[in-house]
């Protein structure tokens, strides 16, 4: 074998166990992906939340519900959403009766509100 034809080899070898280090390495997250997905929303999650609450000081001890503004031409009627776009998060935060709409990329809050939920109206006599 002469030089080149060694360092083809070399090369080819080098290619081979990456590609078999990448390949183990999708396998392994996909199987901790699929034996465990809601850690990784969890994760998700957490890490907006601390995001967010390097602006703004959010409610104790309680987890929000985290939506994403997919369409805000839906939501034009709505003014807490009036200056949402696509991708925006919403923070619902139900025991201290508050709503966030963050901007991610811009890492700004745009509105925050507060909420009434499940809450009807009763009469006494």
């Amino acid at each position: 074998m002469n030089f080149l034809q060694k360092n083809i080899v070399a090369v080819m070898v080098v290619i081979a166990l990456a590609g078999a280090g990448s390949g183990y390495y999708f396998y392994h997250q996909y199987q901790v992906l699929k034996a465990n997905p809601q850690a990784v929303t969890d994760k998700e999650n957490a890490a907006l939340v601390a995001k967010l609450g390097q602006l703004i000081l959010l409610p104790a001890n309680e987890q929000p519900t985290i939506a994403t503004v997919a369409d805000p031409s839906k939501l034009t009627d709505q003014p807490f959403f009036a200056n949402a776009k696509t991708g925006d998060r919403v923070f619902i935060y139900t025991n201290a009766k508050k709503a966030i709409l963050y901007d991610e990329v811009a890492n700004k809050i745009i509105e925050v509100a507060p909420i009434n939920i499940g809450a009807s109206a009763t009469t006494t006599k």
